[in-house]
């Protein structure tokens, strides 16, 4: 698969695919997103919300959540508030997230099956990481969205003068509820 899609990236450039998409790493509505990685989402996201290419900050992960306060969603919401002129704030979770209910424990054994030694797992266990939260789902979205929205309003580094807001959407239709 990743051979026909460089494949196509190579005639996408031949043929200046790219000339309709070209703007400024800046982003025109002062607008950052983070949200779930949901392939459903990658199209139906932005046209729902009338995003276009160069409008915003698009930060995704596994359930749009913030998983450290001083891990990369944070890092890269600083960044694209103080570099790059972001003013707000968008967290969207999603209907039926497969990250709910996910359980850490079950991904734990996973991994092990698939090769990964136990040695590994005990050195991030005796770092201070508890894996089976950090592999772990949430149980509500709507909690999950709050979680993130309050993290983020309350984080040490965030500028005050930030609106934040959070949000779930259908991932069938796009409609949006504000949480």
């Amino acid at each position: 698969m990743i051979e026909q899609i460089v494949e196509y990236n190579q005639k996408f450039v031949n043929e200046k695919g790219y000339e309709p998409y070209l703007t400024s790493k800046y982003p025109d509505k002062k607008l950052a997103i983070l949200t779930c990685m949901d392939t459903r989402l990658t199209e139906l996201l932005p046209a729902a919300l009338g995003i276009k290419n160069g409008d915003a900050k698009i930060i995704k992960n596994a359930g749009g959540v913030i998983t450290h306060p001083y891990g990369s969603v944070v890092r890269s919401l600083l960044v694209a508030i103080l570099e790059l002129g972001v003013e707000e704030v968008m967290v969207i979770g999603h209907t039926d997230c497969g990250v709910q209910g996910m359980n850490g424990g079950k991904l734990l054994e996973e991994l092990v099956e698939r090769g990964i030694k136990q040695e590994h797992i005990d050195v991030i266990r005796h770092s201070g990481v508890n894996l089976e939260e950090w592999l772990g789902g949430f149980e509500c979205v709507q909690q999950s969205v709050e979680d993130t929205v309050y993290a983020l309003k309350n984080h040490p580094l965030m500028p005050k003068d930030i609106n934040i807001q959070g949000f779930i959407m259908d991932s069938e239709t796009g409609a949006l509820t504000a949480v």
